[in-house]
């Protein structure tokens, strides 16, 4: 299970190695996996930027699960720091690359742009050794989320696709919920019931307990 950074202290858990941070207003979880050269991080919420620096570590790439403000908040200061390539899903591009576009729908600061250096698609492969993600596209929460599957190792990065007990809301720009349900029902529920979820807020879960107990997806 992904363990906390608590007051910039980082904590390990064992295999596979991934620290969690949660920050900002909305307290959004990233989270920061270790590779043979480097961090990966998943998502950039506020402050994530400055927790990872004052531990010493070198992010060698930044994956955003989708474009909302709370998950891309220090995304641009994190290419700045690190000089790190960025991905996201092309259909993000304009939350990402004119975050300003937000501000009707409760963006609370003005934020930099961040382009990507890739954009990942459904079935794409993020090659990062050790590990290897199979990109999985489920939009309904925003049009460009996606969750990142390491299927060799049983983990998913699951963005605010899938949550402990819940799913992402659907009532924001560009939002479905019967594409949201459906693409859990397709391309998550069918996975192994150990797999571990690591989601962009609350708790880590696995794809069975959501499967079993899960009120949306009854």
């Amino acid at each position: 299970m992904a363990q906390p950074l608590p007051d910039c202290a980082l904590t390990m858990s064992h295999q596979p190695q991934i620290s969690l941070y949660t920050g900002g207003l909305a307290e959004t979880n990233a989270y920061f996996l270790k590779l043979d050269d480097g961090w990966l991080a998943i998502d950039a919420p506020e402050g994530a930027a400055a927790a990872v620096a004052e531990n010493g570590l070198t992010v060698s790439a930044l994956v955003l699960t989708h474009g909302h403000w709370d998950h891309i908040w220090d995304a641009a200061d994190m290419v700045e720091k690190f000089h790190c390539p960025v991905y996201y899903h092309r259909d993000d591009e304009l939350l990402c690359t004119n975050p300003d576009v937000m501000r009707d729908f409760g963006l609370p600061a003005k934020l930099k742009p961040v382009h990507a250096a890739r954009f990942l698609a459904q079935d794409n492969t993020l090659a990062v050794a050790p590990y290897t993600f199979k990109i999985l596209h489920i939009p309904g929460h925003c049009p460009g989320s996606i969750c990142l599957h390491e299927e060799q190792h049983g983990f998913i990065f699951g963005g605010d696709v899938l949550f402990a007990g819940g799913v992402g809301r659907w009532d924001l720009p560009g939002g479905s919920e019967s594409q949201l349900i459906s693409g859990i029902r397709q391309k998550l529920l069918p996975l192994p019931g150990q797999t571990v979820v690591y989601p962009g807020h609350g708790p880590d879960t696995t794809i069975g307990e959501e499967k079993r107990h899960n009120p949306y997806l009854r």
